[in-house]
């Protein structure tokens, strides 16, 4: 059993997202899910809270409505390590559709979530002893929004 779950607050969309994000990732699934109407407040059937699976790690939903000082931020992101260039574009694509690119591999989805979509060599290159060839490389980084492999490759092979 999973100890720690994240727990998103969304004003309406937390059903809308949870499709959403099971149809980004592999391994994923819709969990249980509580709906509004005869024991619970609300407009009858709308989603309260659900549960759902992304990747196989556990996560909770909520429709807690519009609060001022409850939305998502850049202070909490979710890390994908993606193995392939092909693996960054497409998670790349499909999560910055209708969102927000911002720099290093960066980006708001359409919810607002903030994703980090980096991949796994990066951490290689950037913690090379040499400090030359990881400055290189996290130079190269700094002037990207997508996370190109083959660019930070190149600045970190170069003489």
């Amino acid at each position: 059993m999973q100890t720690i779950i994240p727990f998103l607050w969304f004003d309406d969309q937390a059903e809308e997202a949870m499709k959403f994000y099971t149809s980004v990732f592999k391994n994923s699934k819709i969990g249980s899910v509580t709906r509004m109407g005869n024991e619970v407040p609300g407009p009858k059937g709308k989603v309260m809270t659900a549960s759902f699976q992304l990747a196989g790690l556990e996560f909770m939903a909520l429709n807690g409505g519009p609060v001022e000082g409850f939305k998502f931020n850049e202070a909490i992101s979710f890390f994908i390590n993606c193995e392939t260039q092909a693996e960054v574009n497409e998670l790349w694509e499909k999560l910055s559709a209708g969102g927000e690119e911002g720099q290093c591999g960066w980006l708001k989805d359409k919810f607002g979530v903030s994703w980090q979509i980096v991949p796994t060599i990066l951490g290689e290159l950037l913690g090379d002893k040499d400090p030359v060839k990881a400055q290189r490389v996290t130079h190269a980084m700094l002037q990207m929004k997508k996370l190109d492999i083959e660019v930070l490759k190149q600045a970190y092979h170069q003489k």
